[in-house]
């Protein structure tokens, strides 16, 4: 394909609460097994980029161990290839990323190395499927200078923190209010982005120049009257890891079939880490209904419209409903836990309750040890 691929996971979100403080959002679990970056990773190798760059900052520990070997991406390949850029002491400074613009512009050095024409940019927190192939062919249809991904919304969701986006006719953007007051569009845009790759040195370059940090505000905001900036609309799934709600949301929409269908099933397949693990032990007398349960795990008691992330163990009499049990989570007996979030490596004392009656309850109980 002619294009590289770069993917922004660098960010931290206030808005997850205790989640993020161990992990960066990119590393969260998603559906049992997954990492929120593995769907976008998942979409390079799938519409056949060769060399893609991951931009890591904020706790970074856990998302560098998931992307220590490329080759479950398919990456391990003698041209091209993952490359994961952090943050490092240079002569010319020794700041962090102080925004997404900021980020590709301390690795300028790896778009000028590169030779393909065009630039897939995307964030790694995102849950989806995509054939960059076709947007590209998009881009180059429109005679495009930028092209943004967008989605319209249902009226439900809150739109206002989103990047709003209005077209004409001709899908040209004609309005981009970046995370508005009052939104005046229910079609966002989901953070991908396709630009030539000699274009996106320069506004970059040009950037830098003016201390501008941020690709939204900076670039796509600033620029759409003079740029031909176009927007691609898609309708399939297609979520946002920002927030608590939207995480658990997320993967409780794979307890639906046809999201499961989706992504588990129809080609082309998404890609993740193999940890050698059993298969989950269901013992005598459990009660499991509507939920996800992962390898590794121990189950006893009754389980009902939940996910359950690997190595888990599920004491006797638990039960469980519409709740999210992260990865090596011990259950003692006779807990109760609904509506909840438990942390990765939490040890749940027998005869616990957990219950949230408005809204998710984040459960962090005896995980001192390495959150992965």
């Amino acid at each position: 394909m002619r294009a590289i691929g770069i993917i922004l996971a660098g960010g931290s979100s206030s808005r997850m609460q205790e989640l993020s403080k161990k992990r960066a959002v990119c590393a969260m679990p998603v559906a049992g097994f997954y990492r929120s970056i593995d769907f976008a990773l998942s979409n390079m190798t799938n519409s056949h980029i060769q060399t893609v760059a991951v931009f890591t900052q904020y706790n970074a520990g856990s998302l560098n161990s998931h992307l220590s070997s490329s080759k479950w991406w398919d990456f391990g390949r003698k041209q091209g290839g993952l490359y994961v850029f952090t943050p490092a002491v240079k002569a010319s400074g020794n700041l962090w990323y102080r925004g997404t613009a900021d980020a590709i512009a301390q690795n300028l050095d790896f778009l000028r190395s590169c030779h393909e024409p065009y630039v897939i940019i995307t964030s790694g927190d995102c849950v989806y499927k995509m054939d960059y192939a076709k947007l590209l062919e998009y881009h180059i249809q429109k005679q495009a200078d930028i092209t943004v991904v967008c989605k319209d919304m249902p009226a439900d969701i809150d739109t206002e923190r989103f990047g709003t986006i209005r077209m004409n006719e001709e899908s040209r953007i004609e309005e981009f209010e970046e995370k508005p007051v009052v939104s005046r569009s229910n079609t966002i845009s989901c953070g991908i982005y396709v630009i030539r790759r000699r274009q996106l040195i320069e506004l970059i370059e040009r950037a830098e120049e003016e201390e501008r940090y941020d690709f939204v505000r900076d670039i796509l905001v600033r620029y759409k009257d003079m740029k031909r900036i176009y927007g691609y609309k898609i309708k399939e799934y297609w979520n946002n890891i920002a927030s608590v709600e939207d995480y658990f949301r997320t993967n409780m929409d794979f307890l639906k079939p046809e999201v499961r269908q989706y992504f588990f099933r129809e080609y082309p397949g998404i890609y993740t880490k193999v940890v050698d693990l059993p298969p989950a032990k269901y013992n005598v007398g459990v009660n499991v209904k509507n939920s996800l349960i992962s390898s590794g795990c121990i189950i006893n008691g009754a389980i009902e419209d939940s996910v359950i992330f690997k190595g888990a163990f599920v004491g006797n009499n638990c039960y469980i409903k519409n709740s999210i049990i992260l990865n090596d989570v011990y259950i003692g007996d006779n807990s109760h836990i609904e509506n909840c979030i438990v942390e990765s490596h939490g040890t749940i004392q027998a005869n616990s309750y957990y219950k949230e009656e408005n809204g998710i309850k984040i459960v962090v109980e005896n995980n001192e040890r390495y959150v992965l």
